[in-house]
């Protein structure tokens, strides 16, 4: 399979990830969403490890602890800018910024097109800023601190596909399992400093049980799934075409709420996902 078509599956899949994790954080909240599915998603990883393989080395874990670590100060800064809006502004911004850092990294290190292949390259840009562009009325401008904190978690994201890269070839899903337990290990310490929190302050909040959970953990699984995608189009491509196909993730979660939740898909978020696909279909043969 081209490393272009598995570069726009796994964006797919990563943004079905967000579409569930966006549903659970609404039950359980965010921080005990991506606990959990830290969780369900080491529990994939281990289960897919008999049938991937992968040699366990220093390298392997290294580099997974690593992108481990990058991955949670990511979605914490992530959270944090979505969170002050407007994500009409904030959303496109982070994934051109998850493009732009890998893709410098790719060609500075001797990634190579021709003439259609830096085409399609800036095709897929601008598909990944009109596919994320979330229709808001009356959207304020950003604070100079949601700016800061989307192209953080920008970068941090870019950061992570480059850490993963770096991964042996035949380290198979050993990187993405020492990613995913630094990353359940990093939530779960927050979880419980939170919980200490609300006890000492008397609080309550959303609660952390089995039903409430389910969700949480399909979005883990979906994740885990995701990662797995884009370390084998890694193996099989390059990190500059991966990372502009990778950046355009919110493509899942727009069709998910389209179908599931009947939410509108605006009309340039139309012309964005054909221009992704045409990018794609472009990279695959240049």
């Amino acid at each position: 399979m081209p490393a272009a078509v598995l570069g726009l599956l796994s964006a797919i899949v990563y943004g079905s990830a967000d579409f569930f994790g966006g549903v659970a954080a609404r039950r359980i909240g965010p921080v005990r969403t991506t606990a959990v599915g830290a969780i369900s998603g080491l529990l994939l990883l281990l289960l897919a490890l008999p049938l991937a393989g992968g040699v366990w080395s220093a390298a392997a874990l290294g580099w997974g602890v690593l992108s481990g670590l990058v991955g949670s100060i990511a979605v914490g800064l992530l959270y944090a800018c979505l969170a002050l809006g407007p994500m009409s502004i904030l959303s496109p911004l982070t994934a051109l910024v998850s493009a732009l850092v890998p893709m410098a990294w790719g060609l500075l290190g001797g990634d190579r097109f021709g003439v259609l292949g830096y085409i399609a390259l800036g095709m897929a840009l601008v598909a990944v800023v009109l596919v994320g562009f979330v229709p808001e009325k009356g959207a304020v401008r950003p604070s100079l601190r949601a700016l800061l904190m989307a192209v953080g978690a920008g970068a941090m994201i870019g950061v992570f596909l480059i850490l993963l890269d770096q991964t042996p070839s035949d380290s198979g899903v050993v990187p993405l399992i020492a990613n995913r337990a630094v990353n359940g290990a990093v939530m779960w310490s927050v979880v419980a400093l939170l919980v200490l929190r609300s006890r000492r302050r008397a609080a309550t909040g959303p609660r952390l049980d089995a039903r409430r959970s389910g969700i949480a953990v399909a979005a883990g699984a979906l994740d885990a799934s995701a990662n797995l995608l884009i370390l084998l189009g890694l193996r099989l491509g390059d990190l500059t075409t991966m990372s502009v196909l990778v950046a355009l993730y919110p493509a899942g979660t727009i069709l998910l709420a389209a179908v599931v939740l009947r939410e509108r898909v605006a009309p340039v978020q139309w012309a964005g996902l054909v221009l992704a696909v045409v990018a794609a279909a472009l990279l695959s043969v240049a």
